[in-house]
């Protein structure tokens, strides 16, 4: 009955009731949710945070490459999720367009928890809706009275409008008035001593004073948190030598352009101190264990830990097993761990154990310095920079290259003697390249 009603008033020849008209409007919006919920609702997928390790639930929702309302291709990154270890990329599962984002920058997110919600389809069909009309401004009709009147009317009728004098006093009155000279004597210091602090206190500050403050990243917490608890928890001591580089300036300045063509790699000094560490750590062994609970691992392996400055923090990536590399091989891995920290992709498992640091501070200038050991290895090797110093050889004073190198160790594992004798290795094989070819 009620569809013929509405055809009849389509044709132009019937006439809704009130109650008829009510009924077809609640027709019309139930079709039209109908077709909503089958378009868009039922096609779009929320996308959720993905799992980024065994040992990371949540994370700091840094950016959002996308917005609402823009395409997106299969596995195109939509945010960056950064963890105390690394940053994590969502990335998009299908083509579509971004429907809703259902967090905000710097928001702390679970693993699980939803992200956003994609509609399905090809990139680039979503078109921006148009702008909302601008309204016109209609004249007022009305125009506004000026706020200062004062202003903008002559000055001869400014003055009329000035308040009245006030009244003169009597002849009693002017008998009884004290003098004005009077007045002023009587309260002159009381004046200047409550002028001279207002006027110092207005008297600008010199230069800039301004303070920013910044929420610290994750990673950055994670390394102060990491390196409190190695200062709490370890009995650090640092020892000190110093190296001869003369052999090893001498060796890297003669084969570094043949090795740069053949291998495609730029030979640097930290492969040589990488494996005369591996070398005086056989020799030494207890510098490459750590301690858990009350027993002590020792290792036949030596994973290296490669400190590496990047712009959110320092980073510590692992060389596997560089006890069974040659120097080319060592020098290509740490320049690819390097590369990718750089870049923010490395992944958890380029970080993962490590059984003895070392640390370069010389690349940024330092001449000395004491590094923190990186629990729970037992010790950490400091380079740093070259310098000509006047020193003695055979009776005579020659300016030689000479680095110091820096030993930090935990003293609940290793004795003076242990330290000490790592760092005369260390000395030997590198002040003599030849004797690391010959030790088997």
């Amino acid at each position: 009955m009620l569809s013929k009603h509405i055809i009849a008033v389509a044709r132009g020849r019937g006439l809704l009731r009130p109650r008829h008209l009510q009924d077809a409007s609640k027709l019309l919006l139930r079709a039209r949710a109908a077709q909503f919920h089958s378009t868009r609702l039922l096609e779009a997928e929320t996308v959720k945070v993905p799992q980024m390790a065994e040992s990371i639930s949540e994370g700091t929702l840094k950016t959002w490459q996308k917005k609402e309302g823009d395409s997106v291709e299969a596995d195109e990154e939509v945010a960056t999720i950064e963890t105390d270890k690394i940053d994590v990329s969502v990335n998009a599962p299908m083509s579509g367009k971004i429907v809703k984002l259902l967090a905000n920058e710097e928001d702390t997110v679970t693993v699980g928890q939803d992200l956003f919600v994609l509609e399905p389809g090809e990139a680039g069909d979503s078109t921006p809706a148009p702008p909302p009309p601008k309204e016109e401004q209609k004249p007022s009709e009305t125009p506004e009275e000026p706020k200062t009147k004062d202003v903008s009317e002559p000055s001869d009728q400014q003055t009329e409008k000035k308040l009245p004098p006030p009244p003169q006093p009597s002849e009693s009155e002017k008998k009884h008035e004290v003098p004005k000279t009077q007045t002023k004597d009587t309260t002159p210091k009381k004046e200047d001593k409550t002028a001279a602090p207002s006027a110092a206190a207005a008297k600008p500050p010199a230069g800039s004073r301004n303070e920013t403050r910044v929420k610290m990243n994750r990673m950055r917490l994670r390394i102060a948190e990491r390196l409190k608890q190695s200062q709490n928890a370890a009995a650090s001591l640092t020892t000190f030598n110093e190296i001869d580089m003369s052999a090893l300036v001498n060796m890297r300045k003669k084969y570094k352009d043949s090795i740069l063509k053949e291998h495609d790699v730029k030979l640097g000094f930290m492969s040589f101190f990488a494996k005369a560490s591996c070398l005086a750590l056989k020799e030494i062994p207890v510098a490459n264990a750590s301690i858990e609970g009350e027993e002590i691992v020792y290792r036949d392996y030596v994973d290296l830990s490669v400190a590496v400055a990047t712009p959110k923090g320092l980073v510590t990536p692992v060389v596997r097993n560089a006890e069974s590399m040659g120097l080319i091989e060592i020098e290509k891995e740490i320049a690819a761990l390097g590369k990718k920290a750089r870049g923010g992709k490395l992944s958890l498992e380029d970080m993962a154990g490590g059984t003895f640091t070392i640390s370069n501070g010389g690349v940024f200038g330092s001449l000395y310095g004491t590094p923190i050991i990186n629990l729970p290895q037992a010790a950490v090797l400091g380079m740093h920079s070259i310098k000509d110093r006047p020193v003695v050889v055979d009776g005579q004073i020659v300016i030689r290259p000479i680095m110091i190198v820096a030993l930090t160790y935990d003293h609940r594992l290793l004795d003076g003697r242990e330290a000490v004798t790592f760092l005369v290795r260390l000395k030997e094989y590198l002040e003599d390249p030849a004797k690391m070819l010959l030790t088997v």
